[in-house]
């Protein structure tokens, strides 16, 4: 009787292994419209294919890597397992865009073997939600496979047509180019090899940065990214604008034969798609956050989300200068001190010094710029601790920046000694800054030894109760789930090509499509509020190319738990338009968009996390428009004080800017509003309840 029980089990396994050699593995999302396929090819290569209501939105696309020294794993496959399983929780944002995050999905794991020697092994697992998939790779430690030197990833990404793609260059160093928009057939990312506006570009291949957005015939709408980069290079992606494919290329380094080294057991990133049938969905989405691991941090309280002030914009307008051999430096306890007095006064909890420690006459240029910098020597015009004294007076927290020159040994040397100088004045965040090629010379920004610099930065700086928003950053991918002192980060061409770029600046239609391209990724500090459009006296041939309305609404629309009223101060004083930036939150409670088109316009609406008021803001391209709001997002029975900050009659983004009007009016759920959008312009609403 054992002995048939032994022998007819065995057969059922024989049977379910040999049936999954030939049958299609499906895994479907909890709501029924996403579906992935899983299989082995003719040449037993792995394969998925993803529909999205019942239409193919992915072809098959094949899945393996290159190694150094070793054969690739393409083909010659068997399937060994197969482990599928439902997840539902939620979890609390510490602050961002929503408070409560739902994490549903389901899941399949494939354990795969060579069926030839050296028989290596690997699993491939896929989380399936309503809003997107994401994919990773395991290898688990085994004898023939311990030491891995991986050449190239070959996931591929099969596309169904030529969609219409929002894109930048595959750059190993920068993400700071302006958006592409063109037919998948129609991208050429190696003319921007020599950008005459950008400081450094490698672009070694026909590749696109990743968040890459795109939207179909039929209006749906795809983003490809990645999620949890940890101890891995960044992805970019080779495209094929014949057969319409996308393929990872790993960014690399001059220094090696290879572009990731790992000791198995590792796993990769997750590959992302994000999948909606509306460009809001997109932005609402928490696929790349869900993603990452839970908060390893525990109680981060110690940061608080806050506007802040600083010299930044003094600098790009060259009023003032970042060392102190200029005769204009920025960096004095005066200007401090001026400049706490009116963040104090206006609800504005932080202020940005810029160019208060010594190196800053050596720091661009130079060939070595290791040891360049000192992150705890103060200028003798800028006393530290009497800054960070009067601010606490005044109720305003010093945010301390630490601009590295990309000499990445000098901050490795000098983190703890500058992170625990920063808690032992009660400073709680940091402006990071990488300018320049990446010391070691071969380093890219966006290669392995980078990503451990950042995550390495992000560890230490938690240890001493210290919160990083990175310039020059990596790419964000979710990581402020697992380490929520990841507060924000560049990675875009930010406010200050406005100021300085030779080619014009940002066109009216950029910010329309960061917010369904690099948003996606993560909060971004993009410094907006400027109200000084034209920035005469001092940049006669540059401009910012939106209306004062726009700018206000960025505070909305860009996703961020720390926001700069950037321009000089004395262009906010006394006009009432600063008021929404006195009044607007940065932390909340939840997110809805209310309509949106990828490079046209936006309107977001979001609820404060510490209130029950609401705040909406849009952005329009170069095109002027009219938005119906529907107020049914508010809580019921309840009445709002709303103040409405519109373009005026006349405004346009370049021959009238700084027109606006204020408009007042009660606003129930009930409500319905038309609103007229002039081009380059926006619209900021806050809605306070009427207690």
């Amino acid at each position: 009787m054992n002995r048939f029980v032994l022998t007819l089990s065995c057969i059922v396994i024989i049977l379910f292994i040999s049936c999954t050699q030939n049958k299609n593995i499906e895994v479907i999302s909890p709501d029924g419209k996403l579906k992935v396929e899983l299989g082995l090819t003719a040449n037993e290569e792995i394969f998925y294919k993803v529909f999205f209501n019942q239409n193919t939105v992915i072809n098959p696309s094949k899945l393996g890597f290159d190694f150094l020294d070793q054969e690739s794993i393409l083909k010659d496959l068997k399937i060994v397992k197969i482990n599928k399983k439902s997840f539902e929780d939620s979890w609390e944002m510490p602050w961002g865009e929503k408070r409560e995050v739902i994490n549903s999905y389901n899941s399949v794991q494939i354990s795969l073997q060579e069926k030839k020697a050296p028989n290596r092994k690997f699993d491939i697992v896929f989380k399936v939600y309503n809003d997107g998939l994401g994919f990773r790779y395991q290898f688990p430690e085994q004898v023939n496979m311990s030491d891995v030197f991986i050449t190239e990833e070959n996931t591929e990404f099969n596309l169904t047509h030529d969609h219409k793609v929002f894109w930048i260059p595959g750059d190993w160093d920068i993400y700071e180019h302006l958006y592409n928009t063109t037919k998948f057939s129609e991208i050429d990312a190696t003319k921007y090899r020599n950008h005459k506006a950008l400081a450094q570009t490698s672009i070694p291949n026909n590749a696109v940065n990743t968040p890459v957005t795109m939207v179909t015939n039929n209006g749906i709408h795809l983003s490809f990214h990645e999620a949890n980069l940890t101890n891995y290079s960044g992805m970019t992606l080779i495209v094929d604008t014949v057969n319409l494919k996308m393929t990872s290329c790993l960014v690399g380094s001059d220094n090696r034969d290879y572009k990731v080294v790992q000791k198995t057991p590792f796993e990769t990133p997750w590959r992302t798609i994000q999948i909606s049938e509306s460009a809001g969905g997109l932005i609402e989405s928490d696929l790349i956050i869900n993603l990452n691991e839970p908060n390893k941090l525990g109680d981060v309280s110690w940061f608080k989300p806050t506007k802040y002030v600083g010299i930044w914009w003094d600098m790009h307008l060259g009023r003032k200068s970042w060392d102190k051999a200029s005769e204009n430096h920025g960096a004095t306890t005066r200007y401090a001190k001026d400049l706490i007095d009116f963040a104090s006064e206006h609800n504005i909890g932080g202020l940005l010094v810029e160019g208060w420690n010594t190196g800053w006459e050596h720091w661009i240029g130079f060939e070595d710029r290791e040891g360049v910098f000192d992150f705890v020597t103060p200028y003798s015009d800028y006393n530290l601790e009497e800054v960070v004294n009067y601010g606490k007076e005044k109720g305003v927290e010093l945010i301390m920046h630490h601009e590295t020159s990309a000499a990445t040994k000098t901050y490795d040397q000098q983190m703890d000694s500058a992170y625990h100088l920063m808690q032992s004045l009660g400073i709680h965040s940091v402006k990071t800054g990488y300018v320049g090629k990446i010391l070691p010379k071969g380093e890219y920004h966006h290669g392995q030894y980078m990503v451990n610099h950042y995550r390495r930065a992000l560890t230490t700086a938690a240890k001493y109760q210290v919160a990083i928003n990175a310039h020059e950053p990596i790419k964000a991918t979710g990581i402020r789930r697992t380490y929520p002192n990841a507060i924000s980060r560049e990675g875009l061409r930010g406010q200050e090509f406005n100021a300085w770029s030779p080619d014009g600046g940002n066109p009216p239609e950029h910010l329309p499509i960061v917010a369904f391209t690099r948003m996606l990724a993560g909060p971004i500090d993009f410094t907006p509020g400027i109200f000084n459009i034209k920035l005469k006296p001092y940049k006669e041939k540059n401009q910012v190319n939106t209306t004062i309305a726009h700018q206000l609404a960025l505070y909305v629309v860009i996703n961020s738990p720390i926001q700069m009223a950037a321009d000089l101060i004395e262009y906010y004083k006394n006009n009432p338009a600063f008021q929404f930036i006195e009044d607007v939150p940065v932390s909340w409670e939840t997110t809805k968009v209310l309509n949106g088109e990828v490079g046209d316009f936006v309107a977001i609406a979001r609820k404060d996390r510490a209130s029950e008021n609401w705040f909406v803001g849009a952005i329009s391209d170069e095109n002027e428009r009219e938005l119906e709001i529907n107020f049914d997002f508010l809580d019921k029975n309840k009445t709002y004080n709303a103040i409405f900050y519109k373009d005026g009659k006349d405004a346009h983004w370049n021959n009238n800017p700084t027109d606006y009007k204020i408009e007042t009016k009660k606003i129930t759920s009930t409500s319905i509003e038309k609103i007229k959008l002039a081009a380059g312009g926006g619209f900021a609403i806050s809605l306070i309840v009427n207690e």
